[in-house]
């Protein structure tokens, strides 16, 4: 690995100002961050604050950033070394180290720091400062009982709509994995598939399914070759038929990597029954089924894990160690048996006692819960939303004013049309390719007082109960 420069280091150092003095001198990366190197690493960093220049040391061994307590070696002006223990701090923690001087170098935020032939590490799909736009199901989730066309133009979960959403330069786009009943990762977000038969509409669990079974439904690749009518039962019980202005088969996850724009980031929620308790061994075998495709097929791609069953993303988490896994919460607003899932408070508690890297809730749980908000990014997680509210612009910069690092949208084309008027493209060291055009990074945020900041996150909650 090749050491940081001094002129590196202390165009990384400039922002540091306002860490007082009287603190010991410090720069430190959580070891989880460096997990990609095969033995210890070390870095050199030369320049003084205060009166110490220091050398961090960093540890590949994973471990919970709350508990890390690492030692500083720091080399004092007489020569010698002396070790000092320390609270772990992130990166994150230091106000505005993703910023640098415009006269910094341009290597300083190139590759040139790193190994270009490692691994990606569990958190890189997460690029510090970037606000993220994420397609729901795609290019957007089919709503078959309202009236908006955009909520049935084309058919949700599939290549036709990944690709689609591709094109208006999201981050990631979010669907959901299920496995047939002979081990296959497929993409399809229900529990059940209803499909029509001598005028009856029946209905079968996805996972009592084969692989062949599945894709027997809807559209079918081969020509002349028709597949069983798709029907769709909404919340409220209502039956419909599954039509959309585009369709398309329905897919696998192999498939999904095979046939989407490589650049285009997964989040994949690992998608379960919550009217299921799931035996530890079934659900492992079920996630290594998935974690197969991944490994064989991801490459270079970005991959973000979700779910909402606890014990899914805590043995994901134990399963690998290259990509983030997130726990998804309705945030307070539904309740289940399970205590885990029913508040933002439970999910924090999970996250920093099992080693996951964040949280995804309801938009509406955060409008509702905003004290919680900051206890999250306190403890260094990424946080994002989704639900309906995501469609609607004024809330999602609301988000970004927040501090949530990323929205799961419908109104793929109008959000991202939205977010890229609050943002402006920006080149990092590198010159940005047309195709990179959508690589957004985040202007200066509006300035607001204490107590407007205040006011507003008193009123949302009561707006949001409306």
């Amino acid at each position: 690995m090749t050491p940081v420069t001094m002129t590196q280091f202390y165009c990384l150092l400039q922002p540091m100002r306002n860490i007082p003095l009287s603190d010991p001198p410090l720069f430190f990366l959580p070891p989880y961050k460096f997990s990609l190197f095969k033995s210890n690493a070390v870095m050199y960093a030369f320049k003084k604050i205060s009166k110490f220049p220091i050398l961090t040391l960093f540890s590949p061994k994973r471990a919970k950033p709350s508990s890390l307590r690492p030692s500083l070696l720091a080399l004092s002006p007489r020569g010698y070394f002396r070790k000092m223990a320390l609270t772990a701090v992130h990166v994150s923690d230091v106000p505005h180290l993703d910023h640098v001087p415009e006269n910094a170098s341009a290597s300083l935020i190139s590759s040139s720091c790193f190994s270009k032939g490692v691994e990606v590490e569990r958190n890189a799909s997460f690029k510090g400062g970037k606000f993220m736009v994420i397609g729901h199901r795609g290019n957007g989730m089919n709503r078959l009982h309202l009236e908006d066309p955009r909520m049935k133009n084309m058919k949700e979960n599939s290549i036709l709509s990944f690709n689609a959403a591709a094109a208006f330069n999201v981050d990631y786009i979010e669907f959901d994995v299920q496995v047939t009943k002979d081990g296959s990762p497929i993409i399809f977000h229900d529990n059940f598939i209803l499909s029509e038969e001598n005028d009856t509409i029946y209905e079968k669990r996805v996972t009592d399914l084969s692989l062949s079974e599945f894709l027997a439904y809807g559209p079918q690749k081969e020509p002349g070759k028709v597949g069983r009518p798709l029907w769709r039962k909404t919340k409220d019980g209502k039956i419909i038929r599954w039509d959309v202005a585009s369709d398309d088969a329905l897919c696998t996850l192999q498939e999904a990597f095979e046939k989407v724009d490589p650049k285009l980031g997964f989040n994949i929620e690992l998608k379960f029954d919550d009217n299921i308790v799931y035996e530890e061994d079934f659900l492992v075998n079920l996630l290594q089924a998935i974690l197969k495709v991944v490994f064989e097929y991801a490459k270079e791609r970005p991959i973000i894990f979700s779910t909402f069953q606890p014990d899914a993303a805590l043995h994901m988490t134990k399963l690998q160690s290259i990509y983030p896994v997130l726990f998804l919460t309705n945030g307070g607003t539904e309740i289940y048996c399970d205590v885990r899932r029913n508040s933002l408070e439970e999910a924090l508690k999970l996250c920093l006692e099992g080693g996951l890297q964040g949280i995804v809730s309801e938009v509406k749980g955060i409008f509702r819960n905003p004290g919680a908000l900051g206890k999250i990014k306190e403890s260094n997680l990424m946080l994002f939303t989704y639900g309906t509210l995501n469609n609607v612009p004024e809330s999602v910069y609301l988000q970004h004013l927040l501090g949530v690092d990323g929205v799961i949208v419908d109104f793929v084309q109008e959000i991202t049309g939205a977010v890229r008027s609050l943002i402006k493209s920006t080149k990092t060291g590198e010159d940005i390719s047309s195709e990179e055009d959508g690589k957004l990074l985040l202007e200066a945020k509006p300035q607001f007082s204490q107590r407007e900041l205040s006011f507003l996150l008193k009123l949302i909650p009561e707006l949001i109960q409306q």
